[in-house]
């Protein structure tokens, strides 16, 4: 049995040898009874074990003395003998200092560590394995802040690496290992901890004052630029709360210009709401501010919303419009664009945006300055108009070349005539706005046009103003004195404001929205000319009704109620002495009223008893005429006769006609087998589509009514609404479409020019 026994030892041992011979194992002392002990240093022993033929270094456990660890078991005399000296050596530092001895696996990690590094400091070691209880050892301390690392590193240096916080405040709080000492790269502790995203690292190395939070690396950065080059937000406020310096050039300019060019958002926010001004900091290089260096619209609009100037030139004059045009940025260009950038600045060797563009075949953008404003024949240095660079390019630019310099020199302003201030003017002048959510857009480029023939402000050249859901809010904005411009912008900033997530959207941010641009208590009644009606639905009873609301006295029309009246219903306006649950008319807030005229059901909730004036006057032409005819006739029989107006002209501008589509089914019928069930949701699905937009229709048969009406009573009428391409939804939000929405818009313009001008000399007529 002992035979066997040591012949199955003996095989054992040697299958240990050709493992792993630096495993660790706990075995015991009386296997080595007999063994001859070749080094002793400390509790580390060299045995050579004759009957595995290896040579075994043992580890003695003062805690379980019978035992003791095997730390490696080699068949090489020259390497255990070269081995012995560094673990007898480096491991004594650990085990003296291990209050309740080293474990198996502690032990296993440590001598892998001391292998696989051995020009590391036991300072390093120590940090690597994180016990952080042998740095009071004098064989651990006196190597603290050494940097014999790879890279040059410093124990500190490898902490903030991993991020071991109880390391670190060892280190910090009681080793008081220096912060200031660089890597090989120039970086230090500060550089490391940057790219962690994790603060407490940060606040304990502040917790002891060094000017290494601000030092440069080889490569040009700081604490605070690696941070935003990272995206580590919450590492960049720790070093900002650390007295980071925002103002320090590195190899991409502030930090700030870092947390731009690699878009990082939380970084750039931790940046500017410490250093407000960094907004405006040009980079020494190129001059340019952060703006010049955004790649998304999303950063694009974080510094303008911080102060930025969206015109700022950099050192060769471009702008971050020419930036974004040269970068084929074209989502950053219509944020650049929607708030405020001039289509028509001259960079570098006097090159606008459009020129630029033109260069790069980029039609998108193309599209986008021509309808913002660029002019195509604005020349460079070279004598070269953006129209001279179509002609190099497809038939297709030619196009849109011709049409946009065809639109300029025909929308030539003509003086400004105030014919009602000279008491001329004898008879009144109507607008009237369709709705249609975001193709309001198109009303604008269509107002934008009327301006530019008549060399007006569109709140000069009516006298009643009236409009629907988008339409009610643009003729709120006119009666306000906001320019067109200012509005198309607006709109573009307003969807990505009010149309998030899916429908029905939340209601808060379009009433927050309305309040900012109105006025939380801005009332109908603080502006009196030109007159404004916006429509609105009752939807209190049924049949609904409509509703204006006005910035003047209400007619008294004297005539009988439509509908019998089978319940009560709370009155609209307050009766003459007598209180009631709702305001005047004079005490009608506007932005209530833009937001009831605009309550579409499926996109937004109702606001109190009203929906969107669309349910049943898209268009308000008609009902606009009623109303003025009601209150001449109210006028007159008040014995106020002469105060009568009548009409001289009626515009009615729309949102735009989607193409015609073909119906295959609107049946809606019982089904009897699978496929009939198919036809019959499509074919009710079709229906209910088909009925919405009857109802809602605001061209068609509706303008043939207004025509025929205006024709009768001897009254001009114009009626623009150009051709879509494609059927916009009420909600879209994509800049590509509404840009090629509001170029079918200048076409139409470009076709109906004779119409303008004609409509321009009847608006300044007497």
């Amino acid at each position: 049995m002992d035979l066997f026994g040591r012949i199955f030892n003996t095989v054992s041992a040697v299958g240990n040898l050709f493992s792993n011979p630096y495993r660790v194992r706990e075995v015991s002392l009386s296997e080595y009874v007999g063994c001859s002990c070749l080094r002793e240093d400390g509790r580390v022993l060299l045995y050579k074990n004759k009957s595995a033929r290896s040579w075994d270094c043992l580890l003695v456990n003062p805690h379980t003395p019978q035992n003791a660890f095997r730390l490696f078991q080699l068949d090489s005399e020259a390497e255990a003998f070269q081995r012995f000296p560094e673990y007898s050596g480096k491991l004594r530092p650990f085990y003296e200092s291990a209050r309740r001895g080293l474990r198996l696996d502690t032990l296993q990690q440590l001598t892998d560590c001391l292998r696989g590094h051995p020009d590391w400091s036991l300072a390093h070691v120590a940090v690597e394995m994180g016990l952080q209880e042998s740095f009071r050892h004098n064989g651990i301390l006196r190597s603290v802040n050494s940097t014999q690392c790879d890279g040059g590193s410093t124990p500190l240096h490898l902490a903030c690496r991993r991020g071991d916080i109880e390391c670190l405040q060892e280190l910090v709080e009681e080793c008081q290992a220096r912060q200031d000492i660089p890597d090989s790269n120039g970086e230090t502790v500060y550089h490391y901890a940057a790219q962690q995203n994790n603060p407490r690292v940060i606040e304990i190395l502040r917790s002891v004052p060094s000017v290494g939070v601000n030092l440069l690396s080889s490569h040009g950065e700081t604490a605070l630029h690696v941070a935003c080059r990272m995206g580590k937000a919450e590492s960049a406020l720790a070093l900002l709360r650390c007295h980071a310096l925002c103002d320090i050039i590195g190899k991409d300019g502030y930090p700030i210009h870092t947390a731009m060019k690699y878009s990082q958002r939380g970084c750039a926010e931790a940046i500017l709401d410490v250093a407000a001004s960094q907004a405006r900091a040009k980079d020494l290089r190129h001059g340019a501010t952060p703006l010049h260096w955004a790649k998304t619209a999303e950063m694009a609009l974080l510094m303008i919303e911080r102060g930025c100037d969206v015109n700022s030139l950099s050192k060769t004059s471009d702008t971050p419009l020419h930036i974004m045009v040269k970068r084929d940025r074209f989502d950053c260009a219509m944020a650049l664009l929607t708030n405020g950038a001039d289509p028509n600045a001259r960079g570098e060797h006097g090159n606008t945006p459009l020129h630029l563009a033109m260069k790069k075949d980029h039609l998108e953008l193309i599209k986008g300055l021509m309808v913002f404003g660029a002019d195509v024949e604005l020349p460079n240095v070279f004598g070269e108009t953006s129209g001279l660079l179509a002609a190099r390019c497809s038939k297709g630019f030619q196009d849109m070349v011709y049409v946009s310099a065809a639109l300029t020199n025909m929308l030539v302003s003509h003086d400004s005539v105030d014919f009602e201030g000279d008491g001329l003017r004898v008879r009144d002048r109507l607008l009237c706005l369709d709705g249609g959510g975001i193709r309001g857009l198109v009303l604008i480029q269509l107002l934008i046009a009327i301006e530019k023939a008549a060399g007006c402000p569109i709140r000069e050249l009516f006298d009643w103003v009236s409009g629907t859901s988008t339409g009610g809010i643009l003729a709120l904005a006119i009666v306000h004195g906001k320019s067109m411009e200012y509005l198309r912008c607006l709109y573009f900033r307003m969807k990505n404001e009010v149309f998030r997530g899916s429908r029905p959207y939340e209601s808060g941010p379009l009433e927050e929205f309305l309040k900012r641009e109105f006025g939380e208590q801005t009332k109908m009644s603080d502006v009196r000319t030109p007159k404004v009606m916006v429509t609105g639905t009752l939807s209190d009873r049924h049949p609904a009704e409509l509703h204006l609301f006005r910035n003047y006295d209400p007619p008294e029309t004297g005539n009988d109620p439509p509908f019998k009246r089978a319940a009560h219903f709370r009155p609209l306006t307050k009766p003459e002495g007598r209180d009631s649950l709702e305001l005047c008319w004079e005490d009608q807030l506007v932005w209530r009223a833009a937001r009831s005229s605009g309550a579409a059901p499926t996109y937004f909730r109702p606001i109190g008893r009203f929906l969107d004036g669309g349910l049943l006057s898209n268009n308000p032409t008609l009902d606009a005429l009623t109303e003025i005819h009601e209150h001449n006739s109210c006028l007159k029989r008040r014995g106020n006769g002469e105060r009568v107006k009548k009409l001289g002209v009626v515009v009615s501008l729309g949102t735009g006609k989607p193409p015609q589509v073909q119906v295959s089914s609107v049946d809606v019928f019982r089904p009897s087998n699978p496929i009939e069930m198919v036809k019959t949701v499509y074919g009710a699905r079709e229906l209910g589509k088909m009925v919405v937009d009857c109802c809602t229709e605001a061209d068609g048969r509706t303008v043939d009514r207004a025509r025929a009406w205006c024709d009768m009573i001897d009254v001009p009428y114009f009626r623009l609404s150009p051709q879509l391409q494609v059927d916009v939804m009420l909600d879209e939000v994509s800049d590509a479409v509404l840009v090629n929405m509001l170029w079918d818009t200048q076409i139409y313009i470009y076709q109906q020019r004779d119409v303008l001008q004609r409509l321009a000399k009847t608006l300044l007529g007497p």
